[in-house]
């Protein structure tokens, strides 16, 4: 195993050093950016967290202006990425790094667990890139590379068994550069040679998102980023222009984003929180 696990390496970084993709949260890396860029990439494609990025940082440029924000100021310049419990648990970090740690993110997984919003991947993955330690954690791409090399022709491939070989492969000098090369190489295995996660214990498939709820939830948090309140029947007629054949019902989602903490309905009227 030793020796298929060094052949793997040199394979990866073989291909990373000449197909090594560049983002703004790879270069002149900060711990913010790197909490930032990987809550900002959960659930959602890299191609549209680039710019957004940008925006962000231009908009709230470290923690301290990130965790004096309003809410309304943090949706809007959310909008565009989705689930935006994600930018709300964003900002709530920020807060928590500014008044618990004096502004410095902590170096330990187990700490960054207790964050809202950050799993144990994202804890590992903030650990590897913002301060480069050969911690072990599992995102889609990296199950790609790891099932694709060492599990072809298999299905229901628990991550269980991924994360011993995962440990052994791991860079320990620079694991930030190896983990790099590993999304790397298993994006052009999803993109170039098609290969998907579907052997994966863990694959499930995305639900429709045009039509569905969750588009009508990012619809109203839009409207009611861009006004301090609304009333019902105002906020109904503009959902109904920007979703012309919605098919679910205003007042349930209201009262559902309302359950989740996102805005106040008060008799007539609607506000964020």
């Amino acid at each position: 195993m030793a020796q298929q696990i060094q052949e793997f390496q040199k394979k990866i970084y073989n291909y990373y050093n000449t197909h090594k993709r560049n983002f703004d949260w790879r270069s002149d890396i900060t711990s913010y950016k790197i909490v930032v860029s990987e809550v900002m990439l959960q659930q959602t494609q890299t191609k549209r967290v680039i710019q957004k990025f940008r925006q962000w940082l231009q908009t709230f440029p470290d923690f301290e202006s990130l965790a004096q924000a309003t809410t309304q100021e943090v949706l809007r310049c959310w909008q565009g990425l989705g689930y935006n419990r994600r930018g709300l648990a964003l900002q709530e970090f920020a807060q928590r790094i500014v008044q618990e740690f004096d502004g410095v993110v902590p170096d330990n997984p187990e700490v960054l667990q207790t964050f809202k919003s950050i799993g144990p991947n994202t804890a590992g993955s903030i650990c590897a890139f913002a301060f480069n330690k050969p911690v072990v954690f599992i995102e889609t791409n990296i199950r790609t590379v790891f099932i694709h090399e060492f599990f072809k022709e298999q299905t229901n491939i628990d991550d269980k068994q991924l994360l011993p070989l995962i440990e052994q492969a791991v860079d320990r000098d620079n694991p930030r550069e190896w983990y790099y090369a590993l999304m790397d190489y298993g994006v052009y295995l999803k993109t170039v040679v098609k290969v998907s996660n579907a052997a994966s214990k863990h694959y499930t498939k995305q639900s429709k998102f045009v039509g569905s709820a969750r588009q009508m939830r990012g619809v109203i948090v839009k409207i009611l980023s861009r006004v301090n309140q609304i009333s019902r029947e105002e906020l109904c007629e503009l959902v109904s222009v920007e979703l012309p054949n919605n098919t679910h019902d205003v007042e349930q989602v209201v009262t559902s984003l309302a359950a989740d903490g996102f805005l106040k309905a008060k008799n007539e009227y609607i506000q964020l929180v």
